[in-house]
């Protein structure tokens, strides 16, 4: 199941998301053109701008080569929490990623604020990237991609907007699209990730999607809506 777009107004234009989008793209971009010069250049690439856990924990094997790929001086090892929301490690990875910051992002940013929206963006992916180290603390595995920041936004669209209608793509043998209230979407969405969480549970440095950074962002996304959402006046809205 995969939405489409959302009708849901709003009243300004979502230049933050527009933002992060773009930046997201430009950064894979640049990605492309190491892979293109070798493969070791890419992977150079995510062991430094993606998180690895056991960097962040302090529990790498000393000889590691992911430990002194991304204890290089010019960067701390913490700042990789925040550059890894940038890098993604394929086409569907980011693909899907944007996509769904695209149909949900412009309402959250609409009712915080763009300022607010932002701070929430990061808090959100901040908080999702120490769901997954705490899953798995010694991981050697790079952790790349904005979807835990993502489904922040996912959870405080589900809180503020759960009837918007929300047109998506099923595919059950055929593709079938349909029209259903944003708490279904939703809902299914982070039921996914909650069953594949149990899935894993007891597995280490498997790679693949990072499921408990989803659910930390998520939750902590309907948490936090409350705090940042703003409180205004009705106004004629500015599009669909």
């Amino acid at each position: 199941m995969i939405p489409i777009r959302d009708l849901n107004p709003t009243r300004s234009l979502p230049f933050v998301t527009v933002l992060i989008i773009a930046t997201n793209v430009v950064v894979f971009f640049y990605e492309l053109t190491l892979q293109a010069t070798s493969r070791r250049a890419i992977d150079a690439f995510y062991e430094f701008f993606g998180f690895i856990p056991c960097v962040i924990t302090n529990s790498c094997p000393r000889l590691a080569s992911a430990l002194a790929a991304a204890q290089d001086p010019v960067q701390p090892p913490i700042l990789s929490l925040f550059t890894s929301m940038f890098v993604h490690g394929g086409w569907l990875h980011i693909a899907g990623n944007m996509l769904f910051l695209w149909i949900f992002g412009n309402n959250v940013e609409d009712e915080m604020g763009h300022f607010r929206y932002l701070v929430f963006y990061f808090i959100c992916g901040l908080i999702a990237s120490f769901a997954q180290i705490a899953f798995d603390p010694s991981s050697m595995v790079p952790s790349l991609g904005a979807s835990g920041a993502i489904a922040g936004v996912l959870g405080a669209y589900f809180v503020s907007y759960p009837t918007a209608p929300i047109d998506t793509a099923v595919f059950v043998i055929f593709i079938f699209f349909v029209r259903l209230p944003a708490f279904v979407v939703l809902g299914l969405w982070i039921a996914m990730q909650f069953f594949t969480g149990l899935g894993e549970l007891g597995t280490h440095d498997t790679g693949g999607v990072a499921t408990f950074a989803h659910i930390g962002g998520f939750v902590v996304g309907m948490l936090l809506v409350f705090l940042f959402r703003r409180r205004r006046p009705a106004t004629r809205p500015f599009a669909t």
